[in-house]
């Protein structure tokens, strides 16, 4: 007999993603060279101290128990600790803040802790797609809040309809951006927080990115406005910061009720991070808040370098003031998903089609700054030679 998946699991993830692994599969096969700048997983290992506390927990026998869902007491106050540093946040380590096994643990379990099927959930467009498709697993109704160049990619308030408002229960927000690379300030902050408050609306805020910001700029936490505990939680992760993707940790920290109800579901489907990879987690917000040196230099360096080089081709794109994506628009007479197609095809450089990440992502494609600065400009020449090539094949 052949099992079927469940009608939810087409719902599930973009098709997008999976053609593009048949794409890569088809230029390995061909012996191409593939720079792959698809996916956000950084390329850099943690530092020395990280992999060392790592070690010393992995030798440590005593840490091969269940280690709780909620996260070890020591992890969760150091979390406070960061917080308090970096945006001057206070939090109840036993209250207000959980651990997770990666941000998308998080989000992917979030409306199931806090909405019932049925109830509106605004998400932005374009999105990170867990947003959505966590949503499918609860059973809750998007709304589709469009994020366009012309307003910054800010949503505004006056295009939600009153209803919509009336009728949400969540609406997540994420600031810096994936995929989009934009930014907001407090009073952006603020303003949303007034609006939750007068529609009841929970906010979750997803600050991935906040280590990862350029030219002077500092990402601000929801968490800093005054009230904003009563509405707002926010999602945090050391993979993109600290070069700990592979170890899955991160936390949610917030309004209470809400980091309670994540916890109590969390508690019913998983033990929790294994206790060394938590003591790298507190390595890691320890070494930080010692003054180490910030990894959005790094892909500062990065983004300068590739965005120089595609302009020496013509193609002119939009600084990015955060996150270790570019969001370049796709020269006219192209579809997110053909250009991204054929660059790949003919030059081996993996990029995601804008469309991926929802409708309003059309006429964009995703660069992710995820390989060393030669290679970066390697895959700028190769997608540069391409696009030359193409208008004078076109003129």
């Amino acid at each position: 007999m052949g099992i079927k998946g469940s009608r939810r699991l087409e719902q599930l993830g973009s098709a997008i993603f999976a053609e593009i692994a048949e794409w890569k599969s088809e230029v390995k096969a061909r012996g191409i060279d593939v720079i792959d700048l698809g996916i956000g997983s950084p390329d850099r290992p943690p530092s020395d101290k990280v992999i060392r506390a790592l070690k010393e927990g992995v030798e440590d026998r005593s840490l091969y128990r269940y280690p709780g869902s909620e996260g070890s007491p020591e992890f969760r106050g150091t979390v406070a600790k960061w917080y308090r540093c970096r945006f001057g946040v206070e939090l109840d380590p036993d209250r207000e803040v959980l651990a997770l096994m990666g941000s998308q643990d998080g989000l992917a379990h979030l409306a199931l802790s806090v909405t019932d099927p049925g109830d509106v959930v605004m998400v932005p467009d374009p999105g990170y797609p867990i947003y959505a498709a966590s949503l499918s697993l609860a059973g809750a109704e998007p709304y589709f809040v469009p994020l366009r160049e012309e307003s910054g990619y800010l949503p505004r308030l006056d295009e939600i309809p009153e209803e919509i408002a009336r009728r949400a229960k969540l609406w997540i927000l994420n600031y810096p951006s994936n995929p989009l690379s934009a930014v907001a300030d407090r009073a952006f902050f603020e303003q949303w927080v007034e609006f939750a408050r007068r529609y009841d609306i929970l906010l979750a805020h997803d600050l991935a990115y906040s280590e990862m910001a350029f030219d002077g700029f500092k990402p601000p936490s929801i968490l800093e406005v005054n009230g904003a505990k009563e509405v707002a939680v926010e999602f945090h992760s050391l993979s993109k910061s600290y070069n700990l993707a592979g170890c899955r940790i991160a936390y949610l920290v917030g309004n209470a009720d809400a980091v309670k109800a994540l916890r109590i579901l969390k508690s019913n489907i998983d033990y929790g991070i294994y206790l060394a990879v938590q003591k790298a987690g507190i390595a890691a917000l320890e070494e930080d808040m010692s003054g180490a040196g910030p990894i959005g230099k790094l892909y500062e360096r990065r983004r300068d370098a590739m965005i120089e080089r595609f302009a020496q081709h013509g193609w002119h794109i939009p600084k990015p003031m955060a996150t270790m994506f570019i969001w370049a628009p796709v020269p006219q007479g192209w579809t997110s998903r053909q250009i991204s197609r054929e660059i790949l095809l003919e030059t081996g450089v993996v990029v995601v089609p804008g469309d991926a990440f929802g409708s309003e992502g059309e006429g964009y494609v995703r660069i992710a700054l995820v390989q060393e600065e030669y290679r970066l400009l390697e895959a700028a020449d190769r997608i540069g030679r391409f696009l030359q090539k193409k208008r004078r094949a076109g003129s």
